[in-house]
């Protein structure tokens, strides 16, 4: 039985940050944001979103009559989580009108989006007229004026698990690694992440090539098997520096070939910033949307790795139905703020104090909105 990704979506912020005036704004030369990272803009996340309501903005259009009631298990993965023991996955399940449901969140840092698929890809071999779920919502944030400033942003991917898939045949074997490493973790007293970037830049190269290796001997398959390769993009140049790794193994022709649908790959990655755990499944949607020599039954490679650190390296074919049902997104239509907006609504984001607050919701006009908290109750709206 085939199983993979039948429909996905995507929603950010309607609001970025250009990189150039924030490194102007930090005294930094432009060009090691827009070079050294590979980043061009970032998206700036209001108070009035939160993983929920970027979740449910995200996964909302997926959802109809002829799929509502097939729908029976939600995989929530974050590590932007808004309680340390209701899921992320209950609360979205409310907003989204899903009852008859199991709803969880999962937990690796940027990994945690794979780990839901692979849940996914289980529950729907044992049930076969089920569909799953699977959001995978972050804020990134490190603080300002830090040395991961740049590698900021935020958003949400959504898709449904299924048999049959439309968009993405995910393959059955893939290569795994988990090794205790603390290049980035973020402890219970912490609103920002800590992180020791180089050794998580090693980790990263490292776990690609053991996992990449692994997948190799189990399936057989090679790098001329492959029409693209994807990676976790919590900024572009680390997924450069990967790709570099295997084009290693490249003729010339696959050299270019491989190049060429990276570019469009990171794209939309570039122009939003980090994701955690939908970074990954961005670069996808931006594959498919951008790229211009795709065809059904081209085989996608997937690199997905989450500090701390897990890494995972898979397949799946495109299938039939991948060009037809896309999400249409206008990263253009965004609207520019000045660093010193920016640095204030990031300031502004609801705290974990307890403390009563009412947001101006006013000019976010998502349908799912975060009006404050009440009685250590966060207040969500829909528009």
């Amino acid at each position: 039985m085939k199983i993979g990704i039948d429909r996905i979506n995507f929603f950010t912020s309607n609001q970025y940050v250009d990189m150039v005036e924030l490194a102007q704004a930090r005294d930094v030369d432009p060009n090691k944001y827009l070079i050294g990272i590979g980043q061009s803009k970032m998206a700036v996340i209001p108070a009035t979103q939160d993983v929920v309501t970027l979740g449910a903005n995200a996964a909302d259009p997926l959802i109809d009559d002829e799929n509502r009631d097939k729908i029976d298990f939600v995989i929530f993965a974050t590590e932007s989580g808004i309680d340390n023991s209701k899921s992320a996955g209950a609360y979205i399940s409310g907003l989204l009108g899903l009852s008859h449901v199991r709803a969880i969140e999962v937990k690796q840092a940027c990994y945690g989006a794979t780990a839901a698929i692979q849940l996914a890809k289980g529950h729907v071999a044992l049930n076969p007229d089920s569909q799953v779920l699977v959001i995978g919502a972050d804020i990134a944030r490190y603080g300002l004026h830090t040395s991961g400033e740049p590698t900021q942003g935020g958003g949400a991917v959504a898709m449904l698990i299924t048999k049959n898939p439309g968009i993405l045949e995910l393959d059955e074997e893939s290569g795994f690694i988990t090794e205790d490493t603390m290049d980035f973790w973020r402890p219970l007293n912490h609103s920002e992440a800590l992180v020791d970037g180089k050794t998580s830049q090693n980790v990263y190269l490292d776990f690609f090539n053991k996992t990449w290796t692994e997948y190799k001997g189990k399936t057989k398959l090679t790098l001329s098997d492959f029409k693209a390769m994807l990676f976790h993009l919590p900024y572009t140049k680390l997924g450069t520096k990967g790709l570099k790794e295997v084009l290693l193994e490249a003729n010339e022709d696959e050299k270019v070939e491989l190049t060429r649908e990276f570019e469009a790959a990171k794209r939309y990655n570039n122009q939003v910033g980090n994701l955690y755990t939908g970074s990954l499944y961005l670069s996808f949607i931006s594959l498919l949307e951008n790229s211009k020599d795709l065809e059904i039954g081209d085989r996608v490679g997937l690199y997905s790795y989450g500090s701390g650190a897990v890494g995972e390296f898979f397949s799946g074919k495109l299938a039939s139905e991948f060009k037809d049902r896309l999400p249409q997104i206008n990263l253009e239509s965004r609207v520019q703020v000045s660093v010193e907006t920016y640095e204030e609504m990031y300031q502004s984001q609801l705290k974990n104090d307890g403390a009563d607050i009412e947001l101006d919701h006013k000019n976010d006009h998502s349908k799912f909105v975060l009006t404050g908290s009440k009685n250590m109750q966060r207040q969500y709206l829909i528009q």
